[in-house]
């Protein structure tokens, strides 16, 4: 009899700390993926930092102003040149991503036409990080509200 209740006592506690380690893990990445829709759909956004591999390109975005519209699409305008591109949110290895694509081959939109990862992100910044799949350079993007 005594075997027996420890063997249920013994069950109960791996299903609790089961449940218990399940919960902590998941709250973080969620709220970031999660909360990334109502954030960067209102207002207007600038890059206020863009390091590829170390280096600081944050001025070829200079003057450009940011909108990501509710139904996935993303304008970069600086008044006399509009460039046009999409963004959706998603997840890589439990990881929240924020995808940003836009349609030219060549240039600074190009090298943010990315999968980043969503470091923070608030109502008046979002922090992004980019390791590439080919030499693992690490790139940095970061978007403060206008």
């Amino acid at each position: 009899m005594k075997t027996r209740i420890n063997k249920i006592a013994g069950l109960i506690i791996i299903a609790i700390l089961s449940i218990s380690s399940f919960t902590a893990c998941t709250d973080d990445n969620s709220s970031n993926n999660n909360n990334i829709d109502n954030i960067v759909s209102e207002g207007a956004w600038s890059i206020s930092k863009f390091n590829e591999d170390g280096i600081d390109h944050t001025s070829y975005f200079s003057g450009y102003q940011f909108s990501f519209d509710d139904n996935g699409t993303l304008t970069a305008t600086n008044g006399s040149n509009t460039m046009n591109g999409t963004w959706s949110k998603g997840t890589d290895d439990s990881t929240p991503k924020l995808i940003i694509t836009f349609s030219v081959t060549d240039g600074p939109f190009e090298e943010i036409s990315e999968d980043w990862e969503i470091l923070s992100s608030s109502t008046s910044k979002m922090e992004l990080k980019h390791v590439s799949g080919g030499d693992g350079s690490i790139d940095l993007l970061n978007f403060t509200k206008n």
